[in-house]
């Protein structure tokens, strides 16, 4: 579920908020979805319990989850705009890396080739 990958640059605390937006935004952490409290959540990644702390106070404040007081936190219901920003940033770095292989060269032809090919491997096809 979550990870933590000591040779990302991001500090832990980071890597865990990531983790738990990327679950909100995919449904898999559905809205009223209970986390795991911080001290379970720490001993499973064996790490500091503040650092964990840390990750859901700042998932509170950007209105990913809440917490019930005696009860634990919760993904907030609107997780699901969470998908469409994500999607939307996306689609804005999507434009960019475009608009600079059409300044290195890249034909149209070629860049809907590519990501024909694209979408294949993640589909688990061999080619386009």
């Amino acid at each position: 579920m979550i990870t933590i990958d000591y040779k990302d640059r991001r500090p832990i605390y980071e890597q865990i908020m990531a983790s738990i937006e990327d679950l909100a935004a995919r449904g898999v952490l559905g809205p009223g979805s209970q986390l795991p409290s911080v001290r379970q959540l720490a001993m499973e990644l064996s790490i500091n319990p503040n650092t964990i702390q840390r990750a859901y106070s700042e998932l509170e404040k950007a209105g990913v989850i809440y917490a019930v007081k005696g009860k634990g936190n919760f993904v907030a219901d609107d997780a699901a705009k969470l998908k469409e920003e994500k999607l939307r940033a996306l689609l804005d770095a999507l434009a960019q890396q475009v608009i600079q292989a059409m300044e290195l060269g890249a034909t149209e032809e070629q860049l809907e080739q590519w990501l024909r090919q694209t979408i294949q491997r993640r589909k688990g096809g061999e080619k386009a």
